[in-house]
C-alpha cells in the first residue's frame, strides 16, 4: 500500500483503466517511469495502477506514450474502461473507496455495452487545397473577388476581403457538411456507436468516431478502404484502431 498523497507522501497510485478482473492473468509489463502495474480488486471490478512519485506528476509526452501503451496492451484480453489520463490517489484504498466502489453498478453496465466491441478513428482532410479550388471554380463572385484582391497590398480592397472571407466560410461549411455526411452515411450502418466531430479551418473535413463490433471491424476497415479510393483525388482518410473505447465511456465520478 502507498502512502497518502494529500500527506506528503512520496507515491501515489496511477489509474490507468477499470477493467473485469477475471479476464486479467497477465498485464501489460510496465507502465509510466517503467513501473509494474498492478490490479486493485473491489468486488466484480478492477483498477489497474502503478505506483508514481507524488513529485513529478504524470505530464510529460513520454507518460502520455505510456498511458497509450498500458490502455492498448489491456484491450486484447477483455473490456477496458480507460480512466482519465494522469489520474492520481494516494493510496489503494482511496482507488477503492473514490473510484471503484462508488462506480461498480455504473462498470458493470459499461463492461454489457462494451465488450467484444473497440473503437475506431477516422479523421478526413482535403487534399492540397482541393475544397477551395472547387468553391473557386463553382461561384462566380468568389473567383472575381479573389482574382480582384490576390495582387493587392493586405490593407487595401478591405472591403471585397471580407465580402471574400465570409462566401469562401460559407461555401466550405456547404462542402464540408456534404463530405461529412457522405462518410456518415457509409459507414454508421455498421456501427453501433458513433460521434462525428466537424472540422475547422480549411483542410480539415471531420472526425468520425465510431463503436463497432469486434467481428464487423474488418468489414469497417474494407469499406473505409473502398471510401478512401473512390474520394483519394479529393481527400485523405485516416484510420486508428481498434482502440480502447475513449469516447464510449460516459463521465465517471470521483467520490
Amino acid at each position: 500500500m502507498t502512502t497518502k498523497l494529500h500527506d506528503g507522501a512520496e507515491t501515489g497510485c496511477l489509474v490507468y483503466a477499470v477493467v473485469r478482473p477475471e479476464e486479467r492473468e497477465a498485464l501489460p509489463p510496465a507502465g509510466v517511469d517503467d513501473a509494474p502495474l498492478r490490479l486493485v480488486v473491489h468486488g466484480t471490478v478492477a483498477a489497474v495502477v502503478n505506483e508514481i512519485a507524488v513529485q513529478r506528476p504524470p505530464g510529460r509526452r513520454a507518460d502520455l506514450m505510456a498511458y497509450s501503451r498500458v490502455l492498448d496492451g489491456l484491450l486484447p484480453d477483455g473490456v477496458v474502461v480507460p480512466v482519465q489520463f494522469g489520474s492520481v490517489v494516494p493510496d489503494d484504498s482511496a482507488v477503492v473507496e473514490e473510484l471503484l466502489a462508488p462506480n461498480e453498478d455504473y462498470f458493470a453496465e459499461l463492461f454489457e455495452q462494451l465488450a467484444g466491441r473497440s473503437q475506431l478513428n477516422v479523421r478526413a482532410t482535403y487534399r492540397d487545397g482541393s475544397a477551395l479550388a472547387e468553391i473557386v471554380a463553382g461561384d462566380t463572385e468568389i473567383a472575381e473577388l479573389q482574382a480582384r484582391t490576390k495582387d493587392l497590398p493586405e490593407d487595401a480592397a478591405l472591403t471585397d476581403r471580407v465580402r471574400l472571407g465570409q462566401l469562401v466560410a460559407d461555401a466550405l461549411d456547404v462542402v464540408r457538411d456534404r463530405d461529412s455526411a457522405m462518410l456518415w452515411d457509409a459507414i454508421i450502418p455498421m456501427t453501433v456507436g458513433q460521434r462525428l466531430v466537424p472540422g475547422t479551418g480549411t483542410d480539415a473535413v471531420c472526425d468520425l468516431i465510431v463503436l463497432v463490433d469486434d467481428g464487423r471491424v474488418t468489414e469497417v476497415e474494407e469499406r473505409l478502404e473502398e471510401l478512401a479510393e473512390a474520394v483519394h483525388p479529393r481527400m485523405r482518410l485516416r484510420l486508428v484502431g481498434p482502440v480502447p473505447p475513449y469516447d464510449f465511456i460516459g463521465e465517471v465520478s470521483w467520490a
